[in-house]
């Protein structure tokens, strides 16, 4: 025997271990026709579709993943008979401590089991007596099975799927579902971590610049020019509270004033660009004809929401928070800038700058929120603003005729 056909009985032995014995449609588009998909969930309809088509009885298939994203730990993907685009659920944290996940054949899953299998009777105990057991029987299905979808790192996700056969799945059909798994687990990870990598960038820098991240946008100095309404917020007294308030209440006070701000400047189709301690940059870019308006509107509710921050903290015994607010137009360089390792995806330009002091000047005028002319004039709402004037801001040798919101607009 050659040293070659040595080596090719030594992996056709290793495969053997790993890899499914026998080789059938499903398995081979699954491997090797789903490289242009992006979306897990929608490979996913279409493998349980094509099962269903070749006579294997699913009529109800899960896939649970645990993400981490910021907001919820996990997802479920959840397919039956007939539906275009799959169901998806999140799960926030703490869930894996309710009854409904300890008592359920995924937490079995997540403790170690390598496979999960119980045919659904009337009357039945039903095995491990999971909840779920009796919602399936209630839908018509007569047979459970899961297995773990094993990532890399050790990270545990599962596939499930129920049968509405009289009598359940078949051992055939058990094992087409089981020789899906590891490949399944393969085309699975590459997509769920893509969608992690495009949700920890729209987190961290904002759904446009991690667009513009992802599609190739990474070398210092790449960028464009582009219009914008710019939007600059500074809480006051930061600092003095800081040094006066226990370290959990002003971790609480800061993510409770980020998002009075944050929540309508994304509804409003702003994008927050960047948290400078106790401040954050946003843009709404002139492209949607509409950006000025809804800076307004954004604002409007922001101070509602702070407005209701200061309410809750008045019952704490905290006192008031104030804010400033300044707003400006023009282009800004929207782009890479930072050192040859570390990059920043934001904004520059005199326009920010103007913006800042505009911020600043709030201090001096006791006006919460200040806009300039050009902004003013581009939204074309001078008669529901104050002028205060020409004012000359630190830095600039023109002065910049200033507009507050009327006095009884103070949050």
């Amino acid at each position: 025997m050659t040293l070659r056909d040595n080596t090719e009985d030594l992996i056709s032995a290793s495969t053997l271990n790993l890899w499914p014995t026998e080789k059938t449609g499903i398995l081979d588009w699954l491997v090797t026709d789903t490289k242009g998909q992006r979306f897990i969930d929608e490979i996913f309809v279409e493998m349980c579709e094509r099962l269903r088509s070749e006579g294997v009885s699913i009529a109800r298939a899960v896939l649970a993943f645990q993400v981490r994203h910021p907001q919820w730990l996990g997802a479920r993907i959840l397919w039956k008979p007939g539906i275009e685009t799959a169901d998806i659920d999140t799960f926030g944290y703490g869930s894996e401590s309710s009854p409904e996940y300890i008592n359920s054949p995924i937490s079995e899953i997540h403790r170690g089991a390598q496979e999960v299998r119980q045919r659904l009777q009337s009357g039945a105990t039903n095995g491990a007596g999971y909840a779920i057991y009796d919602d399936l029987l209630a839908e018509g299905m007569t047979d459970y099975c899961a297995w773990p979808i094993e990532h890399t790192f050790e990270k545990r996700h599962v596939a499930s799927f129920a049968s509405d056969r009289p009598g359940g799945f078949s051992d055939a059909e058990i094992a087409t579902l089981k020789n899906l798994i590891p490949a399944l687990a393969l085309v699975s990870e590459i997509r769920v971590k893509n969608r992690m990598a495009r949700t920890l960038l729209e987190t961290y820098v904002g759904p446009h610049a991690g667009a513009k991240i992802l599609d190739g946008a990474t070398t210092r100095g790449s960028g464009a020019t582009v219009g914008a309404a710019i939007l600059i917020c500074d809480l006051r007294n930061f600092t003095h509270i800081s040094d006066l308030w226990p370290r959990d209440d002003v971790i609480e006070l800061l993510n409770g004033y980020f998002d009075a701000m944050c929540d309508p400047i994304e509804e409003f189709g702003g994008e927050i660009l960047k948290f400078m301690g106790d401040g954050l940059l946003a843009v709404f870019p002139l492209s949607n004809p509409d950006a000025c308006h809804n800076l307004l509107k954004a604002i409007g509710k922001a101070q509602e929401g702070l407005a209701a921050l200061n309410e809750v903290n008045r019952q704490k015994g905290h006192e008031h928070l104030g804010y400033g607010i300044g707003v400006h137009i023009g282009d800004v360089m929207y782009g890479n800038i930072g050192s040859k390792t570390r990059l920043d995806f934001t904004v520059i330009g005199p326009a920010v700058n103007i913006a800042s002091r505009l911020e600043t000047l709030t201090k001096d005028t006791g006006r919460p929120v200040l806009f300039s002319k050009e902004f003013v004039n581009a939204a074309g709402c001078s008669d529901k603003l104050e002028n205060l004037g020409p004012w000359l801001l630190r830095g600039l040798e023109t002065p910049v005729e200033v507009y507050a919101l009327p006095a009884q607009s103070h949050a």
